[in-house]
């Protein structure tokens, strides 16, 4: 008989169109209101986002800190630091050109303060500039040497028949050419359906294994949960899974080398990419040499059961 698990702290109340906690991609998927915010949530966020975002950000930044100051500087005017040019847009782009080689600690001396006012603030913003690029440094140090794991799952589960039962299957691979060391995987399920009172519950369920730790993964592994009479998917035939409202949630880690620490991985299936009576394609063959090749581009391929 299937064992059911305590909530891990998902709430055993559910709803018809209730959406995984986890994003397929490992993120989080939950919506948060009232959270107080402080200036660490400000340097996580950064860490977190892609490079194209991250560097537009640091660019747009750049760009606005520079005008501002720029501004400033034709306010106090523009004459203590060059000759007006009598049209306001080039006294702007001077203005903003010196406030570029000061933030920046350049200094080229094509330009420089004359007057006091000019000279006090050019002196804050080269603090504000060494201010800006120390956090900036770090935050390029932060991404380098945050520990990123590169593993690869498949788009689908699948239901085919396995040692006289059926087993419920999903395959993962290292994109990295480094093999991975004492990996190690869990996976919860959870299945949101009606109670007497009409209401919808969730039970959550801690999936037996073929397999869930080995000592080293030089190729794609393919998970195996066995569908036997102890499993929480047994009374379900193959149609029902289908319509089965549930989510395959999973905990993946081990050793990465490039970082000589350990690293984790989240990842979540709904039973929309369950495919029935279907098999992954083999990834692995040989050369004439004989060295085992892993085809990458078939860790998603199936076909049908003979």
């Amino acid at each position: 008989m299937a064992k059911k698990i305590k909530d891990p702290g998902l709430g055993y109340i559910s709803n018809e169109n209730v959406q995984s906690f986890i994003s397929p991609n490992g993120s989080s998927n939950v919506l948060h209101l009232n959270r107080s915010r402080n200036f660490d949530d400000l340097y996580t966020y950064l860490l977190g986002l892609s490079w194209g975002v991250f560097l537009l950000l640091v660019s747009l930044g750049f760009i606005l800190l520079n005008t501002f100051f720029a501004l400033i500087y034709l306010w106090i005017g523009i004459e203590e630091l060059t000759i007006p040019s009598g049209y306001w847009w080039e006294n702007f782009l001077n203005a903003f050109n010196f406030s570029a080689q000061t933030i920046t600690t350049v200094g080229y001396g094509a330009i420089s303060p004359t007057g006091m006012l000019s000279g006090v603030v050019s002196s804050l913003e080269a603090l504000a500039g060494l201010m800006s690029f120390s956090f900036i440094t770090g935050l390029l140090y932060g991404r380098f040497s945050k520990p990123k794991p590169s593993l690869k799952f498949s788009k689908s589960l699948v239901v085919r028949d396995f040692e006289e039962e059926r087993g419920l299957m999903f395959r993962l691979a290292n994109k990295r050419t480094t093999i991975m060391i004492e990996p190690e995987i869990k996976v919860t399920l959870t299945i949101t359906e009606k109670d007497k009172s009409g209401e919808f519950k969730r039970s959550f369920f801690q999936l037996d294994l073929e397999r869930d730790k080995v000592t080293y993964l030089p190729t794609m592994w393919t998970i195996v949960h066995k569908i036997d009479k102890s499993s929480p998917l047994h009374k379900y035939s193959n149609k029902q899974l289908l319509k089965l409202k549930a989510n395959i949630y999973i905990l993946f880690q081990y050793h990465e080398e490039s970082y000589a620490q350990k690293v984790y991985k989240m990842h979540s299936y709904a039973f929309n990419d369950l495919l029935v009576d279907t098999k992954f394609k083999s990834s692995v063959k040989f050369s004439k040499e004989g060295q085992m090749i892993l085809d990458h581009d078939l860790l998603n391929q199936t076909e049908p059961v003979d």
